[in-house]
This record gives C-alpha cells, structure tokens and sequence, in this order.
C-alpha cells in the first residue's frame, strides 16, 4: 500500500440491510474511519458494475484494489489490516465460539428464519418481491411468508434459549471480557435487527423469559451507541467517486496462490466462475483464479480488481475463458 487512499475503507452498503448494520457495528466499536457508498436496497446497483462486480448481496467493502463480498470475510480481513485493538477472541475456546456463532447465524438456517420472523408489511413492495425471489429462488408472497413465521419463532427461540443458557452466571459479555467483543457482535446482530423492527411477538420473546438475554442486549447496544458518538462519521462517496478511487489504488494485501494439494484440482491462471450458494446465486463473477485457501477464494475480475469470498458457501469452478 502506497498512501492513505490504498488503506482506507470503502463500504457499499444500505441502512435497512441486516448484515450491513452487521459491519457498521463493528466499524464503530473499532472506531475504524470509513466512506460508504449507499446502494438502491434491490437491483440493479451501476455503482457495484462500475467496479466490474456482479455478486449481488450487500455489504461490500473495498480496501484498495482488494474487494470483499460476504461479511465473514469483510470481518476477517479488518481484524487481520487493522490488528490493534482488535476485537476477536484470543483464546481457542473463544475462537470456536465465535466461529459457531458465525456459522450458526451466517452460514446455517437462523438469519433465513430471522427474515420470515419480519413483519409481512415490510414485504408488500411487489418490486422488492420479486427482486428477493430472484435472490433466493423463493416465495416471498404474504401467505407464504406468514406460513413459516411459527417455525421461524422455533428458531429464534432457540437462539434466546441458548443465549439465556450461557448468560446464566451473570457475565457481562458472552466471553467474559472487560468490553464487548467480535463474538458479542456475532451472536446479537441478528436480535438487534429483530429488535429494532419489533418483529417477535412478546407472548413468546419478552424480558420475563429471557431476563439474562435482554439485559446484555441493553448493555450492547448501550456500548454501541456510546461508541458511535465517538467514532468518526463516515465520509459520504458518489458511486463514481468511488470507483475511481478504488480502480486507481494499489493491493492490500499479497497476491497468494493456489496450493497443489487442493481438492478441487484448480491452478493458479485459471478462468473460473465464483458465486454464493445459498443466495444470490444467479449472479456470478468471472475471472483468473489468484488464491485458494481452506477459507478464501480470491479471482482478478477483468479491470484488475481482486475479489474475496470465503471458500464455505461459495463455489468456484473452472469454465470456458469467453464466459
């Protein structure tokens, strides 16, 4: 990295996305400085093509030419380019619990059923709809999606249970530190959301049920605000702007390489495909594959740009060069 531009944060992003509020928590309670670029909450986002990029799914950030989709990775990558004072565990014990809250919320079944718990009015825009179902190749019309609300409250119930459980003892924060940390973050994103939308019904979600859960939300999100007073404010970017910015910056970080060993047999310089599995899926960037790793693919899109997705719940396959 050449100077500040290469080093700074560039967030895509809009207010109401869940995992984007996701990152902007962390942001503020690092007290990382930050521009952000907000997008159009459903497709087409020309300031996403502008940067030759086809994934769907928002957040992304940009650090440098360094391009990360998918919040696992984006949270990986700040913890590793700004490592002081960072917030993830250091113990191994730790370091599994975060992990199993990440996988649970992120990769597993809780955020789908987080979105089914949603009030159904905040679904009626038909373009919004549509534009979901094309995300992810399911229904999302009213009777459906009140259908699968009683199982989506199993779901969530089962969150508060587990939580309740492990707060039991009257800790402060899930892994008894003197501040919150990344796990913190992992495990209450997805309540806050729920929280903030007043999506779960009290007959089943109140403080009475769950005392020790509601207790260390309140002080989390107390902390939160706290350190969004402090931080710094985001600087607003045009797509444009952007763009610019970003093509004309150097690498974060090194090149990598793809190991002999892989499972997938795939080499270094080959045209490959990349595209989530789970949602988003119609979308997919193609480019010359750079790095393979157990937990990150990395590919040179066509204007240079390297993008970034975790390895688990992304595919990667070679295809024909005029793809």
């Amino acid at each position: 990295m050449t100077d500040d531009t290469d080093k700074s944060i560039v967030l895509y992003h809009y207010n109401a996305s869940p995992y984007a509020r996701k990152i902007v928590m962390y942001l503020a309670l690092r007290g990382l400085p930050y521009s952000e670029v907000k997008q159009p909450v459903i497709m087409p986002r020309p300031d996403l093509q502008a940067i030759g990029v086809e994934y769907r799914r928002i957040p992304i950030m940009a650090i440098g030419k360094d391009v990360y989709c998918d919040t696992r990775i984006i949270i990986q990558k700040l913890e590793e380019l700004f490592p002081n004072d960072k917030l993830g565990s250091t113990t191994p014990e730790g370091r599994a619990l975060q992990k199993l809250f990440e996988i649970w919320h992120t990769e597993g079944p809780l955020f789908f059923r987080g979105v089914r718990s949603m009030p159904t009015k905040n679904f009626t825009d038909p373009a919004f709809r549509k534009d979901r179902e094309q995300m992810t190749g399911s229904s999302w019309t009213a009777e459906d999606l009140e259908r699968a609300k009683p199982e989506a409250h199993i779901y969530m119930r089962n969150l508060y249970n587990m939580l309740e459980n492990l707060l039991a003892d009257d800790r402060t924060w899930v892994l008894k530190t003197n501040r919150p940390g990344l796990i913190d973050i992992e495990a209450s994103w997805l309540l806050m959301w729920l929280r903030g939308a007043k999506a779960l019904p009290e007959s089943l979600f109140s403080r009475a049920i769950f005392p020790k859960t509601f207790a260390w939300i309140e002080r989390f999100d107390a902390v939160l605000q706290s350190a969004r007073m402090q931080s710094p404010k985001p600087k607003q970017l045009e797509g444009a702007t952007a763009a610019k910015q970003i093509l004309s910056s150097s690498f974060a970080e090194g090149e990598g390489g793809v190991p002999s060993t892989d499972p997938q047999k795939l080499r270094k310089g080959d045209h490959v495909e990349l595209y989530p599995t789970d949602s988003g899926f119609n979308n997919k960037d193609h480019g010359q594959l750079v790095s393979l790793t157990d937990q990150e693919i990395v590919i040179s899109l066509n204007n240079g740009l390297r993008l970034h997705t975790p390895r688990s719940g992304f595919r990667v396959r070679q295809v024909d060069s005029k793809l």
